[in-house]
């Protein structure tokens, strides 16, 4: 196939529908000007999201035919390009935010109503209610979803499980972390390319701005769109972005068909090796948090080798995490028992590594008195669930290796109400550490504690966190990120804190576990999901 030219277009939006109709018609034109053949706009372009009651957003949504998506069907057919838009759209007595696709001859291709709605869109719109399409096209097989939909990880891997091979983010986001980290993290973890698009300008009315930024404590500036819209490629790599502010227009050329290799460097390939069946809480109902809150603050270590692990216990370390294997392939569970016992003797510590144990690869938990949990490798392993185990100061969920590949692994771990989770893997890829941990412990409210050959990270959950609610540090334009720590001495210590993984309310009504689509997401746990690549 022919490289693929695709578009990512930023602009503002108010509340002026038809000039919000001419910027994207504009903006349509300047991406088929530049060779576009598919183009996509940001969220809610026909109006700015902001509502004093249901009738207003009944009243200012489009309508399937009506003439602002008419205008847009037209100038996609009058370019011969696909083009993606994300509006208000009433349809059948409901107002959801529809992701709709027209094709070429101006046709509708697909609609993917919005799943999981941000904060006050609750108030007054409705979330979808079934899985958007994986749609076929000459281009290729796309997949769309809208802004809060990619901070967690569901939505976007049901559409590649279903074989889309570029995925289209439509964003309304002040967020900078979509940015650098949930935007391209989509990408990486699922091997395809994603196309995402965000707003510019102030997202809550003008006039309303200086007083909620004063009630707030947050700059106006930093309520509005964070731009940055991007072009990802399946590796991870940004290869086109737009900049932070003002009007824009990028333009990459893709392959699509470098999605259906899901191959990682050891020729494992990452969905083949995907456990459907354990995932089946994943696409449960969600239930509310039943664990009670863990410690305000735990010491955790990253050590390189055996040898540091009685130095970290001294120093005060409380969960200390080595990389897997530490003591060899050949050492066995009772070999690397004792020694790790000997190492946290008289102190309060707890240590974690990987062993073999026969043909089994498992995490262990050890602690003064011997072994407190054993987590056998979910994925290439013989796992068949994943163990929280109480310790003194909370939950910790061990995961094995490359059990920590998988999105899904450390869903089950926030679903079982892990406070903390210890990752001794071997990450390959630059991405693993970049991207795709600070993205576990950012979607499911987790400390995580990962160590490898060659460092690792110390993710500690913040206690600023729900959006519009009082701070005691400044807003600096993140909605979800954990406190980094990157290692790479002997011996790194920094305090998680247990007790904030209780809080997962992103923003109101927006819970980042318990609201999770599990209605939406079936294909998640489905061996053979329909529309999958074989």
């Amino acid at each position: 196939m022919s490289p693929v030219r695709v578009a990512a277009v930023q602009f503002a939006a108010g509340r002026d529908a038809g000039a919000n109709l001419a910027s994207c018609l504009r903006l349509i034109d300047e991406a088929a000007d530049a060779g576009a053949v598919l183009i996509v706009l940001p969220e809610f372009c026909n109006r700015i999201s902001w509502y004093d009651d249901r009738d207003a957003a009944v009243r200012n949504a489009c309508l399937p035919d009506g003439p602002f998506l008419t205008a847009v069907a037209a100038r996609a057919a009058a370019h011969r390009a696909h083009v993606k838009i994300n509006v208000t759209l009433a349809d059948a007595g409901r107002v959801t935010v529809a992701s709709l696709l027209y094709g070429p001859d101006g046709a509708l291709l697909g609609r993917s109503d919005k799943l999981v709605l941000m904060g006050a869109e609750g108030d007054h719109l409705d979330p979808g209610t079934r899985a958007g399409p994986v749609i076929a096209t000459p281009l290729g097989r796309l997949g769309m979803y809208a802004c809060m939909e990619g901070v967690t990880s569901e939505v976007p891997r049901d559409l590649a499980v279903r074989g889309a091979q570029v995925l289209l983010n439509s964003l309304n986001s002040f967020a900078v972390d979509e940015a650098s980290l949930h935007i391209p993290v989509r990408a990486a973890e699922n091997r395809v390319w994603v196309v995402a698009a965000n707003k510019v300008g102030p997202l809550l009315p003008a006039e309303l701005l200086p007083a909620i930024s004063a009630r707030l404590g947050v700059p106006a500036d930093l309520l509005d769109g964070a731009g940055e819209s991007q072009i990802v490629a399946p590796d991870g790599t940004v290869v086109a972005k737009a900049p932070r502010t003002g009007e824009a227009v990028v333009v990459a050329d893709i392959d699509p068909a470098l999605a259906d290799d899901k191959t990682r460097p050891d020729g494992t390939d990452l969905f083949a090796a995907r456990r459907p069946a354990l995932y089946a809480p994943i696409v449960a109902a969600p239930r509310p948090r039943t664990a009670p809150a863990g410690a305000g603050k735990l010491a955790a270590a990253v050590v390189r080798s055996p040898g540091l692990v009685a130095e970290a216990a001294r120093a005060g370390a409380e969960l200390i995490v080595l990389p897997e294997l530490a003591f060899g392939a050949a050492a066995g569970p009772g070999e690397v028992a004792r020694a790790l016992a000997d190492a946290v003797r008289g102190t309060g510590a707890h240590a974690v590594t990987t062993v073999r144990d026969g043909g089994a690869h498992a995490a262990y938990v050890v602690g003064a008195d011997g072994v407190v949990g054993r987590q056998p490798r979910l994925h290439g392993g013989d796992g068949e669930r994943l163990e929280v185990f109480t310790l003194p100061w909370g939950r910790l969920a061990l995961i094995a290796g490359d059990d920590a590949l998988f999105p899904e692994t450390f869903r089950l771990a926030a679903i079982a109400d892990a406070d903390v989770v210890a990752v001794p893997f071997t990450p390959l890829e630059t991405w693993e550490t970049r991207l795709g941990l600070p993205e576990r412990s950012a979607e499911n409210r987790l400390n995580v504690v990962a160590s490898g050959p060659d460092g690792g990270l110390i993710l500690a959950l913040p206690a600023d966190f729900t959006l519009w609610t009082a701070w005691d540090g400044p807003f600096e334009g993140r909605i979800s990120h954990p406190l980094v720590t990157r290692t790479g001495d002997p011996v790194t210590i920094a305090a998680v804190h247990p007790a904030q993984a209780v809080n997962r309310l992103v923003s109101k009504n927006t819970d980042l576990v318990g609201g999770r689509p599990a209605h939406a997401v079936a294909a998640l746990a489905d061996d053979a999901p329909s529309g999958a690549p074989r």
